[in-house]
């Protein structure tokens, strides 16, 4: 019977005992054959793994850098709108405190101011009473001086002159010394024995006020040692400043004041840079008009009498 008569299963099982080897040394080389098979495929598979998971890996450290880079951002963002939206409310906050300047604000004020501030009284030309306010300036371990109106105390410029009394609540009277005066700016300068009296601050020369600033002006004259009363900035120049704050008799020559009880100007009823009568609108010298007049200022803030 040829090949061509067996089964076709008998053919296939007569292919694969030809295939495979005889001998032991036969099938010693296919299992070598087979391992290296297997081994090759393992160091493929394996290379492939490390592969992939080197990829997974850069692709998670890339996710988790760029995750905190906009973690980062999204704070730092955060944080920048935050000091924005501070300086807002501060911004809205000083609006408001020009605007509604009442109750605990003027009495804080005025508490700061009030211990600087002394009512003045003396007589006029005519003999007629003299009144107004002054406010200390400087002072040493000797003295202090105090600036006023000049109209207040004209008529200490001549002799015989009147005398010149300050007065506080609950305070003894302290005669003063016209020191010098300025009548083109209504200011004068005042000198008392009494040392190391407390200065008010003044305003920083490069922020001078501005217009629709809140001012106010404080009187020596008050029930609590003191008074004070507020008004707007209409106009600031070099020859002074113009406000709608009402300045009766007791008010002149005292301090006029910003919100942070910093001395802008002297208050006046009689000063007129433009030479007409202002009616409901008053000027005011700049406090430091009186630099160089009655006062030396060579930083900027007074430290001895000028004249």
């Amino acid at each position: 019977m040829g090949q061509l008569d067996l089964p076709y299963a008998e053919r296939a099982r007569n292919r694969v005992r030809r295939a495979l080897p005889e001998t032991a040394l036969g099938l010693a080389g296919l299992l070598f054959l087979m391992s290296v098979a297997a081994a090759f495929s393992g160091a493929v598979l394996y290379a492939y793994y490390e592969s992939r998971q080197e990829q997974t890996t850069n692709k998670v450290e890339a996710f988790f850098r760029d995750y905190n880079k906009s973690i980062d951002d999204a704070t730092k963002t955060i944080q920048a709108e935050g000091e924005r939206a501070k300086a807002d409310i501060r911004t809205q906050l000083d609006e408001l405190q020009k605007f509604a300047a009442s109750g605990s604000t003027l009495t804080g004020l005025l508490d700061k101011a009030q211990p600087s501030v002394y009512f003045v009284a003396t007589l006029d030309q005519s003999g007629g009473p003299s009144v107004g306010s002054a406010f200390v300036v400087f002072a040493d371990s000797q003295q202090s001086f105090l600036l006023t109106s000049y109209t207040t105390v004209q008529a200490a410029t001549v002799q015989p002159a009147p005398k010149i009394t300050l007065r506080k609540q609950g305070q003894d009277d302290i005669d003063a010394t016209l020191f010098t005066w300025d009548p083109d700016h209504d200011l004068a300068l005042l000198s008392i024995n009494r040392p190391n009296l407390p200065a008010l601050n003044w305003s920083a020369a490069d922020a001078p006020p501005k217009i629709g600033d809140r001012v106010f002006a404080i009187s020596g004259l008050g029930s609590t040692g003191g008074s004070i009363t507020q008004g707007f900035v209409a106009d600031v120049s070099s020859d002074g400043l113009q406000h709608d704050t009402q300045i009766g008799t007791q008010f002149q020559g005292g301090p006029i004041i910003n919100s942070d009880g910093e001395v802008v100007a002297v208050a006046s009823r009689t000063y007129s840079p433009l030479k007409f009568n202002p009616q409901s609108v008053f000027f005011a010298p700049l406090v430091r008009l009186a630099c160089d007049t009655v006062l030396k200022c060579p930083s900027g803030n007074p430290t001895q009498p000028g004249g």
